[in-house]
């Protein structure tokens, strides 16, 4: 009996936890006997009241592209509205936005035809500009979004496609700001460890199953290059890796930095420490290269972070297929309106964005069914022929080495072929195309795509835009960067200190001339402003001042005139502890703080130390000129007179000439400082002369300064 009780209780506890997490562990099952199923990724649509034609443009093509393709799923992975002002400064919700977005959402589902459960939208940075609180008055994403209206209320979400031979999981997470800041400090993504503990969670929830085989994706707004530690300096990429996703696909970017924003990340203990700083390339160079074949091959943890893209601008939707738990994916771009055909090759897989666990299995020589090329097409018309055609590049060019066709099952489509027979050590060498033509004798085909079927990856890199922006990992390097920086403008202002009251004689213009260097020309500028002692102790100490003492005092929320200050730690809006500040906005405000410090103060230290350093110089030539001019009186050589006199007016011009351009350089720095100030009063509701007075006049005054006092040579 106490036995039966225990079982009892234990029942009920399991079906207490599966009832509390329903509407956030969700399961759909798909229909067919093919193993291939196909979802629809949109990310950055930024719906705006001064853009209208995003929504009027979705409205009108998405609809009918997603009837068309008749996804499982479809994800929109955040900023689903713009929040800002015509002028682009002010960031801020706009109600009438998300009511926009809301109507255009439920005209989309109703042209597509699609079930409104298979849509999860996701918050992004502008999605939470200024929302002092979840649920409060101004959090207008959980009252007009899908997530919202379909009471998806936690901030870890998942749905499990069921096939009859495979388990997909679908794992969503919001990881914007708990309490969101206007922008432009909102910029990070900050998982927090609750959250890396749900995602840990949800990600985990079959392992236990061994039933069928599963595929894991995760979806959010944040690539991991703009997501910060949690508290415990837990990261996604952590989680990601302990699981082994297949796929992380994500948003926020945008296609200006580029098209190929993704990146490959591997378990590796062997990697030094600069690697969580930065990647150099979109493949991940490890060491581990095992060649043992275990059951098949062995597999790693790792996982693909695919960037989508944006509707914004380019109106791009992602297409992405797993067939037989092989993932494979088209973007494209709706910018002339809907496509009528639409093809996605699901094998062989592509060989640039291929995982190390899918090439070890091509090296162990244990493909499921390779015996067939794969692909979806999708037709708003009938099609009459689909043919696969395989180039070879070995030559050069590409010249087709394989035609065939290819015959339906649904919208999959297969053709038998030798694949042994392009087997090759290049990863490059063979390139898959799949040409439709439908019943109006419309031909639509894909671009070639390279495939290797040996076990190796081809070469893909980034530009230095899509570096910058994915192989950095902004949240590690905001300190080492803020840090470099104080280094630097301590040593060019304390050094040149040390030196004089040491070893004098070695600061001065005639040791330089006589002992050139770099080291020796830093030492003699910077003595020189040491030499004007009121703008050598300012500049200390708005130095000291940008460490210690708040910069901004902005209001950061909407419907809130309590205001915060901002400090190069992060913003304050809490001031009930004195003793225990908390700082939110970490690594965000790092926007402000480093163009101010390297595009403002850095260029001032160096504008000053040249202005004061041709003071100098022209002071050193007026007193050689002096010399020679007594001297030449001392001969009464008239001729000798005139060349000085002569040279004393070309000296003169030199001087004006260079004082010209050290003061045009100055003024470029002071409009960029103005450009920044004019940025900060519109998106905090600030003024200048109140609210940031150090920040604002502190370098124009100093660079006015030292024009003035160096304006006459014995100053």
């Amino acid at each position: 009996m106490r036995i039966n009780t225990t079982m009892l209780l234990i029942l009920l506890f399991l079906c207490h936890n599966y009832s509390s997490s329903g509407k956030n562990r969700e399961i759909l099952e798909i229909k067919g006997d093919n193993d291939v199923v196909w979802i629809v990724q949109l990310s950055d649509l930024h719906f705006s009241v001064h853009h209208p034609e995003r929504a009027s443009d979705f409205q009108k093509f998405v609809g009918s592209t997603l009837s068309l393709i008749n996804p499982s799923l479809v994800l929109i992975t955040g900023d689903l509205t713009d929040g800002k002002s015509k002028d682009l400064l002010t960031m801020k919700q706009n109600e009438e936005e998300w009511v926009e977005y809301q109507k255009t959402m439920e005209d989309v589902i109703k042209r597509s035809g699609l079930n409104k459960s298979i849509f999860y939208d996701l918050r992004g940075n502008h999605d939470n500009f200024g929302v002092p609180a979840i649920y409060g008055a101004f959090d207008y994403f959980s009252n007009y979004s899908i997530t919202g209206q379909l009471e998806r209320s936690q901030s870890v979400n998942s749905v499990t496609l069921q096939t009859s031979k495979r388990n997909l999981l679908f794992v969503s997470f919001d990881s914007t700001m708990s309490t969101g800041l206007r922008g432009p400090t909102n910029l990070f993504g900050h998982p927090t460890d609750q959250l890396l503990t749900e995602l840990n969670s949800h990600l985990s929830q079959w392992d236990s199953t061994f039933v069928k085989p599963l595929t894991k994706i995760a979806f959010g707004h944040f690539p991991l290059s703009f997501s910060a530690p949690s508290h415990s300096k837990r990261t996604l990429k952590d989680i990601f890796l302990k699981h082994s996703i297949t796929a992380y696909l994500c948003g926020h970017l945008h296609t200006r930095f580029g098209k190929n924003l993704k990146r490959h990340h591997e378990m590796d203990h062997n990697l030094v420490n600069s690697h969580h700083l930065f990647q150099l390339n979109i493949h991940q160079r490890t060491s581990s290269s095992s060649t043992n074949c275990p059951s098949g091959g062995p597999t790693v943890d790792e996982f693909w972070e695919w960037e989508m893209g944006d509707w914004r601008k380019s109106r791009a939707m992602r297409i992405m297929a797993i067939d037989r738990g092989r993932v494979s994916f088209i973007d494209t771009d709706l910018k002339i309106g809907a496509k009528e055909i639409l093809i996605l090759p699901t094998y062989p897989l592509d060989s640039r964005y291929m995982s190390t666990t899918e090439l070890n299995k091509y090296k162990c020589q244990s493909m499921d069914d390779a015996s067939h090329i794969r692909s979806l097409v999708f037709s708003s018309t009938p099609i009459v022929s689909v043919k696969a055609k395989i180039y070879d590049s070995s030559r050069g060019d590409l010249y087709m080495v394989l035609e065939t066709p290819m015959s339906k099952h649904g919208n999959l489509y297969t053709a038998p072929w030798n694949s042994k027979a392009f087997m090759d050590l290049s990863p490059d060498r063979y390139w898959l195309e799949i040409e439709a033509i439908d019943i109006n004798d419309r031909l639509s085909s894909t671009e070639p795509r390279p495939f290797s079927l040996n076990g190796l990856r081809a070469d893909l890199s980034w530009t230095w835009k899509e570096f910058f922006v994915m192989g950095c990992q902004w949240a590690a390097l905001y300190y080492p960067i803020f840090w470099s920086f104080y280094f630097l403008a301590f040593i060019v202002l304390l050094l040149p200190k040390a030196i004089i009251s040491r070893w004098k004689n070695q600061c001065s213009y005639g040791f330089f001339k006589a002992n050139k260097g770099f080291l020796n020309g830093l030492i003699w500028v910077f003595a020189e402003v040491y030499s004007v002692p009121f703008l050598w102790k300012m500049m200390l100490a708005y130095l000291f001042y940008l460490l210690l003492c708040p910069w901004l005092l902005g209001q950061v929320f909407i419907g809130d005139d309590d205001r915060g200050y901002m400090t190069y730690k992060g913003w304050v809006v809490d001031f009930n502890d004195l003793g225990k500040l908390e700082f939110l906005g970490w690594p965000d405000i790092m926007v402000v703080v480093i163009p101010h410090l390297y595009f403002v103060v850095l260029p001032a230290i160096f504008i000053i130390g040249a202005v004061a350093a041709e003071r100098a110089m022209y002071r050193d030539h007026v007193c050689s000129l002096s010399e020679k001019k007594r001297d030449d009186n001392s001969v009464k050589n008239g001729r000798f007179t005139s060349i000085n006199h002569g040279n004393g007016r070309v000296l003169e011009k030199l001087r004006r000439w260079a004082r010209s351009i050290l003061f045009v350089f100055s003024l470029a720095v002071c409009w960029k400082h103005f450009k920044n100030c004019r940025a900060l009063m519109k998106a905090y509701e600030m003024n200048p002369l109140v609210h940031f007075p150090f920040y604002s006049f502190t370098i124009p005054l100093l660079l006015a300064y030292v024009f003035y006092k160096t304006k006459r040579p014995e100053a």
